[in-house]
This record gives structure tokens, C-alpha cells and sequence, in this order.
């Protein structure tokens, strides 16, 4: 698994805003840490140099707990 970012935070849409340390495509699915499906990609937002993803969480338990978690692409 490759590490491709941190949660920042749930947005009122419901999904989550991750700042990207890698590339990723709209559609990847992004797992947690301990490799269970977490979220799919819906789109890429702001700069390019720093982008973000605003992802579809998998489920209605994966935008809560701690911001600040790892994600990876498998």
C-alpha cells in the first residue's frame, strides 16, 4: 500500500477533504490503515502543487473519529 494523503476534515457535504501527498485519479479507492476500503475518489480540487481530493467515504462511519488519518491506495 502507498501512503497518498491525511483527512483534513468532513465537509457538510458529507464527504471528506483529504490533502494529497500523491497523485491519485478521480474514481481510485482509497483505503485506511489497516487496508479496509475507506473512500472513492470524487474529484480533485485546488493547486496543482498542492491538490486535494474531496472523496465519497465508503461508509457513514468512515467520516468519523479522528482527522489527521492516513490513507493509502492499495
Amino acid at each position: 500500500m502507498q501512503e497518498v494523503g491525511e483527512v483534513l476534515h468532513r465537509a457538510k457535504s458529507g464527504r471528506l477533504i483529504i490533502l494529497l501527498s500523491r497523485k491519485v485519479e478521480p474514481g481510485a479507492v482509497l483505503l485506511d490503515s489497516k487496508g479496509r476500503n475507506a473512500a472513492r475518489v470524487v474529484e480533485l480540487i485546488g493547486p496543482v502543487s498542492k491538490p486535494y481530493a474531496s472523496a465519497a467515504p465508503a461508509s457513514d462511519r468512515a467520516g468519523t473519529g479522528k482527522d489527521g488519518r492516513k490513507v493509502f491506495l492499495g
